[in-house]
């Protein structure tokens, strides 16, 4: 969806005046959802201090997105707030009071973790129940739903029998033909610092379902990704491997013979299920929520499919060590959101989802 046009003009008119809380606005998820949520007649208030630029450097940099979104969501209301400032929070809920939030601030990068795990916590955990109490003490109504993360599961997929193909892992038992399922266990295993404080997130967001009747929802993401990534080394898979093969810069594979497989959803159809559940919510329930075995992808498969839409050479070493706590192989399996939520659907392949960001990568780094 091309959310670049007339759109902005829309009459207040046909507004709903219903308000969208966005946390991580500028990020990929957040700026899609933005988007999305103010097509669909909401007042975007967007929360976000570039704390990605502080996390990964330049390269993480997402003034850019901002922009994006002042010239082009009618109304628009942005707050430099960091979700760790728990007086600052409590009094955006108290002014804002609104109708859903879509929270998708975090540190997002299971590697970095280790080297500020005080900032990580502190950001996914605390942030998270920060934006939790606001919201039963100033909009008890208001639809919560979270972006938490596939690394909750820690590493225990990587117990399951796995087969080796050609070009990926792959389970070897038809009970998991489909994915991974809500139900499988995220106690006992390996998570990494990141993956432990999304865990506390998730089943926090959980409680606040559950124990005080909060409409929430946690949303256990695989790679979402898009073609408004500022992907760097330590987050953003896709995006990141497809900018390293537009300037010939080497893209390191850690472990496991490049054959690590992550399932990859566009974030228009994130954004999309985000809307279907706001519309329609439930208490303290868990989506895994990725692109399912259609929509995965090894790292050796991605190289070709970089280099079919870029047609240059993925240039590359591997490392013989795997990342602590990594996935071997990881897809998602979504009957559940498709049985909940029978209207959606995946509307992006990963054909049209690599072309969008190999685009979208050439079109900015010749504008740098």
């Amino acid at each position: 969806m091309n959310y670049l046009r007339r759109d902005r003009n829309v009459s207040p008119l046909f507004r709903m005046n219903k308000k969208a809380l966005v946390t991580g606005s500028c990020g990929l998820i957040g700026s899609e959802v933005a988007f999305h949520f103010s097509l669909a007649g909401y007042d975007v208030i967007g929360v976000d201090n570039n704390q990605r630029a502080i996390f990964f450097g330049p390269e993480g940099d997402t003034s850019w997105s901002l922009k994006r979104l002042r010239d082009n969501i009618p109304g628009y209301q942005h707050h430099n707030l960091d979700i760790r400032n728990r007086d600052g929070v409590l009094r955006l809920l108290q002014d804002t009071r609104p109708n859903v939030i879509l929270h998708t601030a975090a540190q997002p990068s299971h590697d970095r973790a280790a080297q500020i795990v005080f900032d990580d916590f502190d950001t996914n955990a605390g942030g998270t129940l920060n934006l939790l109490e606001a919201t039963r003490q100033h909009a008890p109504e208001c639809v919560f739903i979270h972006m938490s993360t596939n690394k909750v599961y820690g590493d225990g997929p990587n117990k399951l029998n796995l087969v080796e193909k050609e070009t990926r892992w792959d389970f070897a038992d038809p009970e998991f033909r489909d994915g991974i399922p809500e139900t499988f266990s995220i106690d006992q295993s390996l998570h990494s610092v990141f993956g432990a404080s999304k865990v506390a997130a998730d089943v926090m967001v959980q409680e606040y379902g559950r124990y005080f009747g909060m409409p929430s929802c946690v949303l256990r993401g695989g790679c979402l990704t898009g073609p408004n990534h500022s992907g760097v080394e330590l987050h953003g898979f896709l995006s990141y491997l497809i900018r390293c093969n537009l300037v010939g810069k080497e893209y390191k594979v850690f472990g496991y013979k490049g054959k690590q497989v992550r399932d990859n959803l566009h974030s228009e159809d994130v954004a999309r299920f985000m809307l279907a559940f706001a519309q329609n919510p439930r208490c303290g329930e868990v989506y895994n929520l990725g692109g399912g075995l259609e929509n995965s992808c090894s790292i050796l498969e991605a190289f070709a499919l970089a280099e079919r839409f870029t047609g240059r050479k993925q240039v590359w070493t591997y490392v013989e060590g795997n990342r602590i706590g990594d996935h071997v192989c990881y897809y998602s399996d979504l009957r559940k959101m498709k049985a909940h939520y029978p209207g959606w659907g995946i509307t992006k392949n990963l054909d049209e989802t690599f072309a969008e960001i190999a685009k979208a990568w050439s079109s900015r780094l010749v504008n740098a």
